[in-house]
């Protein structure tokens, strides 16, 4: 694989900010020059990107691969390959596995799984329950990307609920902590209301965001954020679903200067409750997408700065699983193969500039994270690079649908934009037509 050197000309390249036409030169697996125009020589294979955009590879910092244990669902070949068809060339798994990923040599496993077949670079989280605070502590934040607490029940059930917990490990873990706020008690007072006034088998999807509240929401992201603001934390709190919850980030000092962090996902901008009557328990995630009001502030607090990164919270359930009644259906849908469509749909519509898209979806995470050598096209850098035809309108169907599930909440829609190749490590791992070259990703390793 040495010596390999690949010439891409005339692509928008779109890269911090910025948007322009560059010739961008690869050789082996880094970056070598990006010029208005490099010379052609016989010995580069090169690739004609007129017409094309050029951005950095996508950085999901959040995706459920389900394994091990539960690949029955997923598992992190099938859903790698999928993230790569979508732009994605790099991951951060969760650890709400089975076993859950709560003993450094669990983690370890889980590295392994990635070195042989993951087909986009990778990194793993370390779980925390509350029996666990000695491992936890062993985490090395060099090559792990952090720390995942549960403040809520989810899949998996990971909760941690001990105080005293809490308050340790937000005291002294020194690396960034991720995590999932709910408030239990709210969720259990919520649920318990509502099956008693209808019966457990008469819940339906629509009342998933009264379950899950944006009360419930707030009251634990708040103590959270207090936690970290008390100890001095380095906290990034997912998912963020509600208008109430905004306030409690900052947008008026830059991302590299901030302690406390955000993330939205893909859908929780898509989706509102008024898609649950269609999508039923398709949609039902935790936390759950909420009303329209909460799905626009949410972009409007995306586009100030406020919300730091889009994810994609990528967690798939079978077709079966999703079939059954609201109260046994698991919570979660499958996102990383489509979750640049979702924000290029958005782009066509002038919601949002594609800087910006590449900004939240690509620097903001390298930034946030502290990845090392990633999320910029810049000299120097590892070549993960994703080439976009803006105009090609395509349809998502089972037949292009590369999840493990074989299903998306977003059949039928047909969105204008597709992605022509992607990039990892400067190998083409994916050329825009269902071909892939597999294990291609590298363990990530970061600047702490």
């Amino acid at each position: 694989m040495q010596n390999q050197k690949k010439l891409i000309k005339g692509a928008l390249v779109i890269n911090e900010g910025e948007a322009g036409y560059k010739d961008v030169l690869i050789v082996n697996e880094r970056i070598e020059n990006i010029a208005p125009v490099i010379g052609i020589k016989s010995n580069y294979e090169e690739i004609d990107a007129s017409g094309l955009w050029l951005i950095p590879g996508i950085i999901d910092d959040q995706v459920h691969f389900r394994e091990p244990g539960l690949t029955h669902k997923a598992n992190i070949a099938s859903e790698s390959k999928a993230a790569v068809a979508g732009g994605t060339t790099t991951f951060m798994e969760m650890p709400n596995t089975k076993p859950e990923c709560l003993t450094q040599e669990l983690l370890s496993a889980k590295y392994e799984i990635g070195r042989t077949s993951s087909y986009a670079n990778y990194s793993f989280f370390m779980g925390v329950s509350n029996e666990n605070y000695e491992e936890v502590l062993k985490t090395d934040p060099k090559n792990v990307c952090g720390v995942k607490i549960f403040m809520g029940s989810s899949t998996g059930n990971m909760l941690v609920d001990n105080p005293g917990i809490l308050e340790k490990l937000f005291e002294n873990v020194p690396m960034l902590i991720a995590t999932h706020c709910e408030d239990e008690n709210t969720i259990k007072t919520q649920y318990d209301r509502y099956k008693n006034q209808y019966g457990e088998d008469n819940l339906q999807p629509y009342m998933h965001p009264l379950i899950r509240n944006a009360e419930g929401c707030y009251l634990s992201s708040s103590f959270a954020v207090e936690l970290a603001q008390k100890h001095g934390t380095r906290l990034h709190i997912l998912h963020i679903s509600t208008a109430k919850e905004l306030d409690l980030f900052r947008n008026d000092i830059p991302l590299s200067a901030k302690k406390i962090t955000s993330e939205v996902c893909v859908h929780h901008m898509y989706f509102s409750d008024q898609d649950y009557e269609q999508k039923g328990n398709l949609i039902k995630c935790n936390p759950a997408i909420k009303k329209m009001t909460d799905k626009d502030a949410l972009m409007t607090a995306l586009l100030d700065d406020r919300l730091d990164i889009i994810a994609t919270d990528h967690a798939p359930h079978t077709w079966d699983e999703k079939q059954q009644l609201y109260a046994k259906a698991p919570s979660g849908l499958p996102l990383v193969q489509h979750s640049l469509n979702i924000m290029m749909d958005f782009y066509h519509q002038g919601k949002i500039s594609k800087e910006k898209i590449v900004e939240k979806m690509c620097h903001a995470p390298a930034e946030c994270f502290k990845v090392e050598d990633r999320g910029y096209l810049r000299e120097g850098m590892y070549a993960d690079m994703v080439l976009i035809d803006p105009n090609t309108f395509w349809t998502v169907n089972k037949e292009n649908i590369h999840y493990k599930c074989g299903w998306s909440p977003i059949e039928g829609k047909t969105f204008k934009g597709k992605v022509a190749a992607t990039y990892v490590n400067g190998t083409k791992v994916y050329d825009g037509h269902d071909r892939f070259i597999p294990s291609m990703g590298k363990r990530l390793t970061f600047l702490r």
